[in-house]
């Protein structure tokens, strides 16, 4: 087994150090999560620009959650799941939401549930949803763009579980509180 630094601002590569610095100073710590991408720092990069990025969509953030931590469930990413119930809670997201998420189970609001749905099918699909599964999603009031976005988040969490899982990513304290397991 491959073992991963879970980098410092000191230890990491010169290329991390500035992002890793900027996370330090937003949040007072370095989440192992980044500690570990560090390591290769385009991934660092690339996935604080392409998460800054899915802040941007038209998706609120309770949707966002309910794309990150529907792929973080089906993904088994331990870490993942731990840090997003712990930032869904700060965002205000609706604590049933957050405990549908975390325990697979349909959300009450058929809209939002909707969302969850299709985003289990473009992550088990591989991006191979029906026609009957994207009018679903369209049906409940989402768009086109609505689709593409979830994709984009989608992508964001293969970045993060992914490298979770290789690295072993250990669940920092602060989110110890939501740790989760398959």
């Amino acid at each position: 087994m491959t073992t991963f630094t879970r980098h410092t601002i000191e230890t990491a590569p010169e290329a991390a150090k500035p992002v890793l610095e900027e996370t330090k100073a937003a949040f007072s710590f370095v989440p192992n999560l980044l500690a570990n991408m560090a390591e290769a720092p385009a991934l660092l990069k690339g996935y604080m620009e392409l998460a800054a990025t899915f802040d941007t969509t038209s998706l609120t953030v309770a949707e966002r959650q309910i794309v990150l931590m529907t792929n973080n469930r089906l993904n088994g990413c331990t870490y993942c799941m731990a840090a997003h119930t712990s930032i869904s809670q700060m965002q205000g997201v609706a604590a049933d939401v957050i405990e549908a998420l975390r325990n697979n189970t349909p959300i009450a609001d058929p809209k939002l549930e909707a969302l969850r749905q299709f985003s289990i099918i473009v992550n088990e699909t591989r991006g191979y949803p029906s026609d009957a599964q994207v009018t679903a999603l369209l049906d409940a009031g989402y768009t086109n763009q609505t689709i593409l976005e979830v994709i984009l988040g989608t992508s964001l969490k293969v970045m993060s579980n992914y490298t979770n899982h290789i690295a072993h990513t250990e669940v920092d304290e602060a989110f110890q509180t939501n740790a989760w397991a398959a």
